[in-house]
């Protein structure tokens, strides 16, 4: 039985990989420090090719014992986001740079990493990026995962995925996303203030994100040694289309000002050729997602205790 590895698998993306994982009959261990809680981990205990081990990926020993007889590791655990890493400057280098450090040094060379990266690794670029794209991060968040992913990819083994911006409903749900909270904004308030509204950003629901990686796992001898920027062509929008979208279906007033600038200054159009080719494709729609985050959001209070920067 392959073993599988989810560190930071608490999380957004871990919490809708790890029924995939299971389901296909891996046996999975998640490496987290639960900085953002548990319970949504719960119902994965009653599997029992399920295992936790709470540990913290700055503390190499912790690392090391999670590490050992593992074929393939997922690496998800990062301080993530912008807002959070320039409230917290140094813990983002010591877990996403250092804890990176860590893993590698406890991997033998035979051992699998597949790594999360960050479509925020190119910041704002003129024309279509690609996987060849010089990286200019904008953020402290771009920066320490492009560290992150330049030392991965000078060991063998390692398959890097650059995410678009990631959206809809996890177990460990987030609302500091931009459709996720966008939609939030205009429930509770009932009108949204954006600024910048041509910016480019592309997206991906995050169960097509946990889906790449068991996609990955069946085409590692094709996706060895590569990066790979992963989404869909038909979710690059601007702002303004997808604040239209989210406005439609609230009834929400969108207001797009005209002066001020959004902090989040990343603008760029980027191109799926490479993993597209190789087969994979995204099954949930901008739209679709964008539902999927009202009707959940119905169920909830509107504290927005899902924002990452809460807990820090």
């Amino acid at each position: 039985m392959v073993k599988i590895l989810v560190t930071g698998g608490a999380g957004y993306i871990g919490t809708s990989l790890i029924p995939k994982l299971l389901s296909d009959g891996y046996e999975v261990t998640v490496f987290d420090n639960l900085m953002v809680g548990g319970n949504q981990l719960l119902p994965f205990f009653r599997h029992d090719n399920f295992k936790f081990v709470r540990g913290d990926i700055r503390k190499k020993d912790e690392l090391q014992d999670a590490v050992n007889d593992q074929d393939v590791i997922i690496h998800l655990a990062a301080l993530v986001g912008f807002p959070v890493c320039r409230m917290n400057p140094i813990l983002a280098e010591e877990i996403n740079v250092d804890g990176t450090v860590n893993l590698i040094n406890c991997c033998t060379d035979d051992q699998v990493i597949f790594y999360g990266s960050t479509g925020s690794n190119y910041g704002s670029v003129k024309d279509i990026c690609t996987e060849d794209t010089p990286l200019h991060p904008l953020s402290l968040y771009g920066v320490t995962k492009t560290k992150a992913e330049k030392l991965l990819m000078e060991r063998k083994n390692t398959i890097a995925y650059r995410f678009a911006t990631a959206f809809g409903v996890s177990p460990r749900f987030r609302l500091d996303l931009l459709i996720n909270d966008f939609s939030y904004k205009c429930i509770k308030d009932g009108y949204l203030v954006v600024y910048e509204k041509n910016y480019m950003r592309t997206f991906i629901h995050v169960v097509d994100i946990a889906e790449c990686f068991m996609f990955g796992i069946r085409n590692m001898d094709k996706m060895m040694g590569n990066v790979f920027n992963v989404g869909d062509d038909e979710m690059n929008h601007s702002k303004e289309e997808v604040c239209n979208m989210i406005g439609s279906k609230t009834g929400a007033f969108i207001h797009f000002e005209e002066i001020g600038e959004d902090a989040d200054q990343r603008n760029y159009v980027v191109s799926y050729d490479k993993i597209s080719k190789l087969g994979f494709r995204t099954t949930i729609s901008v739209e679709q997602g964008i539902d999927e985050v009202i009707n959940a959001l119905s169920v909830t209070d509107f504290q927005n205790k899902y924002t990452n920067a809460r807990y820090y």
